[in-house]
């Protein structure tokens, strides 16, 4: 894991307010909320892979939306804003992600994993290889 000052200089404003300050970045106004390409989305600090394209829905919030992770990740109880909710963090680097919530559709088990952009990076499948996660390219063969 990176130090805060190595870390202040890799990422953004936003990036690095959203995972090391659990921030979150405005709703409709976000990098992959609309994203519609094939691929994978990475941990913004870390690189370890989180998502597939193929478990994103568009669940109207503004944030990407995904029905499960490719890989547990971890959770914790969020109490700020006066709100009781399950925060979700990256297993390696610790970022945070977003939030779990037990309201996505029935049909994709009835999770969503409601991500910021700014904590991840999309991957697509087109440069899976070159960026080193061939593995995934399968998940893509029709």
């Amino acid at each position: 894991m990176k130090n805060k000052e190595e870390l202040k200089k890799k990422l953004t404003p936003i990036q690095y307010h959203v995972t090391q300050e659990n921030g979150t970045e405005r709703a409709f106004q976000n990098e992959y909320w609309n994203n519609h390409e094939d691929g994978i989305y990475v941990d913004i600090v870390s690189g370890e892979p989180l998502f597939t394209s193929l478990d994103k829905f568009d669940s109207g919030c503004g944030w990407p939306s995904f029905a499960k992770p490719v890989k547990k990740l971890e959770t914790k109880m969020d109490k700020s804003h006066f709100m009781i909710r399950t925060e979700v963090r990256s297993p390696e680097a610790d970022s945070h992600l977003g939030h779990l919530f037990t309201d996505g559709p029935e049909e994709l088990g009835g999770l969503r994993y409601c991500i910021n952009s700014a904590a991840i990076r999309f991957i697509a499948v087109k440069d899976l290889e070159k960026e080193g996660y061939k593995e995934f390219i399968k998940l893509f063969k029709k």
